[in-house]
Order: structure tokens, then sequence, then C-alpha cells
């Protein structure tokens, strides 16, 4: 390859993605029927984890999608397949070539059969540089992590007013960047938090890792219980601007990938429901452990058909989830949500609880009205019996007592026992029943 195209922006994009001099370029010499091609592609190390890249150039043809185009990052799809390495796109392009008519519209359907053959197998990691329309967006968005530069255009449909920036907080972008760096930097952190394929063990993060200095204890935020448990080196947040109500989060303990699914004490919504149920089947896609902080206090009215399909969703990835899970009820774990979140029901290989949580088929308020309806009426204070709940049925200890929780201990603990658990089921194997896959 001459010094000259060295110089473009895809190459220099993959320059700046992969570690000092290990990039090599595949297919250098390959030529369009208008000249040279509008894609760079190769492969190298991204902290040190083997990967295949593609960046669109725009700087031909505003990086129109061709043949020859579409032949290159088929050949990346191909090795990656062959060799279980993750790959990553970098996307710049106002669409296919319309000149070459349907031979492309065919080739492009390759690609997105290619892509979707190694879902859940490999990694795919789609970095939105500039434009990504039509089709090129359904590539873009069939990867395992989505992240968009801020003034990226990001659609199907063109002309679009829909910016990267509401793409974000409609849950399709997984992660927001202020621009190509950040997101560059990204990318470069689930490359090692991601195992490279689907028969690998969740990988051991090389970073020195930073034991947290903060412990949690009752009146802690989902936050601090976060920040509280992962290491402080390296951590990716998905879906950050989406569904408030619950927090995605790729991180390590002791260096070892953990995926955490942490409610903030509110009501499940369809949106966190949707939210979870994506992260969980990529912790699972790559038996990845998961943590869920089941801190929900039942499930918020609205929508009911849609609240319905999400649970529903939510609760199927739960179950038939075969990577390593540990719920932890850290306040309420009520009705639906104690099912769905923290339930031996719901497939979770070890339930934990704070000392002072409470897990309750109903709502405490409803519990309280429920069984305690005759004493209400004789005039028995309502807050007075409302913590005789808490105590008695509702408290973590009497489901403790019939199995339903595993272990309970003060907050100040929850870092050492979610290590002894995770050490305890790090080998977990689990064979399901054969079946192309669950209907709903």
């Amino acid at each position: 390859m001459n010094l000259s195209n060295k110089e473009n922006i895809a190459y220099k994009r993959l320059a700046a993605l992969f570690d000092d001099g290990s990039f090599t370029e595949l297919d250098a010499y390959a030529k369009s029927v208008d000249g040279e091609v509008e894609v760079v592609s190769g492969f190298g190390y991204v902290n040190g984890a083997e990967c295949y890249a593609f960046a669109q150039n725009s700087e031909i043809n505003s990086g129109a999608v061709s043949v020859a185009h579409c032949a290159k990052i088929s050949k990346v799809y191909s090795l990656a397949t062959k060799t279980g390495c993750p790959v990553i796109g970098i996307y710049d392009s106002n669409g296919v070539k319309l000149t070459e008519g349907f031979e492309v519209l065919n080739a492009y359907g390759e690609l997105l059969k290619a892509s979707t053959k190694v879902s859940g197998v490999i990694p795919q990691i789609s970095v939105i540089a500039g434009s990504c329309l039509g089709t090129s967006a359904l590539m873009a968005n069939m990867a395992d992590a989505v992240i968009a530069v801020k003034d990226s255009d990001f659609y199907v449909t063109a002309p679009s007013d829909i910016t990267a920036e509401k793409s974000a907080n409609d849950g399709t972008v997984d992660i927001l960047a202020d621009n190509f760096d950040e997101a560059v930097n990204e990318a470069r952190k689930l490359a090692v938090l991601l195992p490279s394929n689907n028969l690998e063990s969740a990988p051991f993060v090389s970073f020195d890792f930073t034991v947290p200095s903060v412990f949690p204890n009752a009146t802690s935020t989902v936050d601090d219980i976060i920040n509280s448990v992962l290491d402080s080196d390296v951590k990716v947040e998905f879906k950050n601007n989406y569904a408030s109500n619950v927090s995605t989060v790729l991180s390590t303990i002791e260096g070892k990938t953990v995926g955490v699914v942490a409610f903030n004490g509110n009501k499940l919504c369809a949106k966190c429901a949707y939210k979870a149920e994506a992260f969980v089947k990529l912790c699972d896609a790559f038996n990845i452990p998961l943590i869920t902080v089941a801190d929900s206090n039942g499930v918020e009215k609205g929508i009911e058909s849609q609240a319905l399909v999400a649970l529903t969703k939510l609760s199927s990835a739960y179950a038939s989830a075969t990577c390593p899970k540990i719920s932890l009820i850290t306040s309420e774990a009520v009705g639906a949500s104690y099912i769905v979140l923290a339930g031996k029901g719901a497939n979770a290989d070890f339930t934990l609880a704070w000392d002072n949580a409470v897990a309750s088929p109903l709502e405490v308020d409803a519990a309280v009205a429920f069984l305690y309806n005759d004493r209400l009426a004789k005039g028995e204070d309502r807050a007075t019996l409302e913590k005789e709940y808490k105590d008695t049925i509702g408290s973590v200890y009497s489901a403790a007592a019939c199995g339903a929780v595993d272990d309970v201990f003060e907050p100040e603990k929850t870092r050492e026992k979610l290590i002894e658990y995770l050490n305890v089921i790090a080998g977990k194997r689990e064979t399901t029943i054969p079946r192309k896959h669950s209907v709903k």
C-alpha cells in the first residue's frame, strides 16, 4: 500500500483503534469498478486482544457501499468466524452505490447474513463515526454494542432529523461519545472486557485493577452500590441515556469481567425491562457472570400491553440464561419484580440479600392492608404495622428460612460476598433442552 493511502481518514481511524504498530491491512490493493475501494480492512491487536476491523472511507465516493466494498468486509467476517475473533466496524457512508444496482444490494444482503450468523458467537462492535444510513444502519445495529459519535447520523430512512443523541435516548445507541477519540476508547475497553468468542470463559482483564475504597450501607444509592463492588479501572455502561430506572454495566471484579444489571428502587417499566433484557442476552451469549441488584417495588402501571410484553421478554431472558447468575436484594424485591429478578424460579444460581431488605409478594402497604385489615380498623398505627410486616413476614430472613434466599449479610460485606459466590460458580456448565430458540 502506498503512503498516500495511509493518510486517508479510514486508515487513520483504524490506526487509532489498534495498538501501535499492530495493524495489518487486508486487500490493500483491491480495486472497485471506479478505482479505489471505499473501505479499509485489516487485523491486529486492540489492548492486546486480537481483533478484525473495517472502516468506511468517506473520502472516496462519500464511503458509498460497492460490490468490492462488500467483498472486503465479507472477508473480514469470514476470517473472524474461522479464528473466533471479534469484529469492529467503523461506519461512515451515505449508502450503497446506486450505479451497481441489484448486484450491490445482493452483496450487502450477504453481509447482513454473515453478521447475523455470528451474532452471539463472536463479539461485534459498531462505531458510528459519521453517516450511517439505510442498509448500513441495519448492519451497524446488528452489533452487540453500538457506539455513536454525538454529531453522527444514524437512521434507516433518509432524509431524517433523528440525531445520534435522540437514538441514544431511544435506546438504539448503546454508548454516546462526544467525539471519535472517546468512541474508539470505549471500543478498546469493550475489546478486552468481552471474550474473543462464545467458547471462551469471561476474560481476566490485564489492567491493574483498583479495589474500591468505599463500602455500601443501607442508604446507598444504586450508583454507590455499583462503585463499591466493581473494580474502578475499567467500566462501560450500556444505554446510559435510556430507561434510568436500571443501570447496565460491563466491568470487572478482581480483574474478571462481570455484567451488572442494577435497579434503582423504582418500579419495573417497559423500557427498563427491554434494556435489562438486551444486556442479559449479551452476558449470556458470551457466558459473562451476571449480577442483578434486585431493588424494585413492583411493576409500573401504565400501558399494560407494553409492560406485559417487555416483562415477559425479560423473564424469559433470565430464565433461559445459562451464564453464572447472582441476584442481590438490597432494599425491596416485591411481587413480580422479585420473581423476575431475584427468584429461584427465574434460574438465579444464588439469591443474596442485605439484612435490612424486604422480599414480599405484595407492596408493603398493600400487604399490610390485606393482612392487618382488622387491626387497622381498630385504629392501630399503619407505620407500626408496616414495620412489623418488614421485620416478620416480609423479612429476607423469612425468605431464607424457606430456601428462597441463600445468604443474608450486612451491606458492608457485599463485595466480599459477591467474590465468594462468583468463585463458587466460575466453572458453571448448564445443559438446556435442544431447540432452535425461544418464541418469547
